[in-house]
């Protein structure tokens, strides 16, 4: 039986990869913050799957619960087959502001924690020559928005890195880059999206099984929607003096949302 690791395995984005390793009789180890939560969806997943769901609290924020998820993915009596850094939330912090916590939040729950969650899994699948990494960035890694967008390219670019270090291992490395999904990421953020037109989003479901055939495939990068990827592609290929411009007014009309 395989068995994933999720972090942010409760909402959005990480709850539709449980569903989807859930119905595949995938094991499940679930990270999340949410203590109440996280019980409730692992409960909900056992009783509707029939599949073994392991929880782990844990605030990725902190370096310690960083180190508890990376041990549980070395634990070689119950190996992880399939790690998923899904973590994240929205940094809209102006990158002027003297006070970097909400920054400093994000480079702890997006980079490094998949950073070294990465690191822990690439070693423990390489020595069992099998296992799938995805790492969930973002098509705003295109854009120049904000710092979320700094930390998205990151990924973006930190995941293929980690899948060229681990060519012929057997473990498979992929970024996930989703568009606008509908989940509670954005409200949390504050962003109520009436700007964004309706053929732009994403179904989180959808989503997730169109990733798990790019991963089958053995793709880097994974671009769910036919509509994403060509905007990906253009994004890709505008002179940078446009792509600011355009990021400008993206940020003008989200911040007109507030």
């Amino acid at each position: 039986m395989h068995r994933a690791l999720i972090t942010g395995g409760t909402a959005g984005i990480g709850a539709a990869f449980a569903r989807a390793f859930a119905g595949r009789g995938t094991a499940l180890v679930l990270v999340a913050r949410d203590a109440d939560r996280l019980a409730e969806v692992a409960a909900q997943l056992r009783r509707e799957f029939g599949v073994e769901v392991e929880t782990l609290v844990a605030d990725l924020a902190d370096r310690d619960a960083q180190q508890r998820v990376a041990d549980r993915l070395e634990f070689a009596a119950e190996p992880v087959d399939v790690l998923v850094n899904n973590a994240g939330f929205s940094v809209r912090a102006s990158l002027l502001e003297a006070d970097l916590a909400p920054h400093d939040r994000g480079f702890e729950v997006m980079i490094r924690t998949v950073l070294k969650l990465g690191g822990a899994a690439g070693r423990a699948m390489s020595a069992r020559g099998e296992g799938w990494i995805i790492n969930v960035g973002s098509v705003s890694a295109l854009v120049t928005q904000n710092n979320y967008s700094a930390i998205k390219a990151w990924t973006g670019n930190y995941s293929e890195s980690l899948g060229v270090q681990l060519a012929g291992t057997g473990v498979q490395v992929t970024a996930l880059m989703p568009g606008w999904v509908r989940t509670e990421f954005h409200s949390r953020a504050g962003i109520k999206g009436s700007s964004i037109p309706g053929p732009l989003w994403l179904d989180p479901e959808r989503l997730v099984e169109d990733c798990l055939r790019d991963v089958a495939r053995g793709r880097p990068v994974s671009i769910p929607s036919t509509r994403w990827k060509l905007i990906a592609a253009v994004l890709r290929a505008m002179p940078r003096g446009l792509v600011a411009r355009l990021s400008a007014l993206i940020s003008h009309r989200r911040n007109r949302e507030k």
